[in-house]
């Protein structure tokens, strides 16, 4: 990329977990400043299938202020420089029944589950979807590795998922496996794509950067869209170092 100058119509778009931070954990004070380097040159936002809260957590409370995107919950709660661009509700969307049936087949299914450990919170809900959770999102971090190396051998979500795919079949459901202990469920069209209806008329250039990029992962579906160009990155370093290749060399 030329010179100094901010280039508005780019746009680096990014996944949290994997890509930023380590899953689950805080950005580094590095990463931080280099981000903010970074907004010297392009537009800079992220992306991630979690909550604003749990984007908080990992980015810093000043998040919305810090980026000029931030997309919680795959784009379906959307803020633009600080301010809030809108919210969708998968309430609305799936309607009670079906949601009051989805959540009832989850539970049932997961209390069948044999596991080392069990804590507590199997299905949160959010405001664009719904988070599934077999070990329980309250684990501690250690009973999170313990179970994401289980899963990676046993294949548990992706079987869960095998599962919810043919039991709700023509529901206009999507599921997403993302991070190390659960997977996300949404209306089809839903997945992290959706941020790009928000944004694809004002930047001419959209570079997305993910970790989970194969087929089934959270990442996927926007990585190999043809509205953005794709970058497959396997960690926070790896990240930094293919931004400072393209954007300052």
């Amino acid at each position: 990329m030329d010179g100094s100058s901010l280039d508005p119509s780019t746009l680096c778009l990014f996944d949290v977990d994997g890509t930023l931070t380590a899953p689950r954990q805080v950005v580094t004070p590095v990463m931080a400043q280099f981000l903010q380097k970074l907004r010297t040159r392009v537009q800079v936002g992220v992306v991630g299938g979690s909550d604003l809260k749990k984007i908080k957590e990992q980015l810093g409370e000043d998040v919305i202020q810090n980026y000029n995107y931030v997309f919680a919950e795959n784009g379906l709660v959307a803020y633009k420089n600080g301010q809030l661009l809108g919210v969708q509700s998968i309430q609305n969307h799936m309607g009670e029944e079906l949601l009051q049936s989805f959540i009832n087949f989850c539970l049932n299914y997961m209390a069948n589950i044999k596991l080392p450990k069990k804590r507590g919170t199997f299905v949160e809900f959010r405001n664009g979807m719904l988070n599934i959770c077999p070990v329980g999102r309250s684990c501690t971090q250690e009973e999170r590795l313990e179970f994401y190396e289980l899963d990676q051998k046993e294949k548990i979500r992706e079987k869960f998922v095998a599962v919810l795919q043919e039991e709700f079949k023509g529901k206009g459901l999507s599921f997403s496996i993302g991070g190390q202990i659960s997977f996300d469920v949404f209306p089809d069209g839903w997945d992290k794509r959706y941020c790009l209806e928000l944004i694809e008329k004002t930047h001419s250039s959209v570079h997305f950067f993910g970790d989970k990029t194969k087929p089934g992962g959270n990442d996927h579906e926007i990585y190999s869209d043809p509205r953005t160009i794709g970058h497959e990155v396997s960690c926070p370093e790896e990240t930094q170092g293919l931004c400072e290749q393209l954007f300052f060399s």
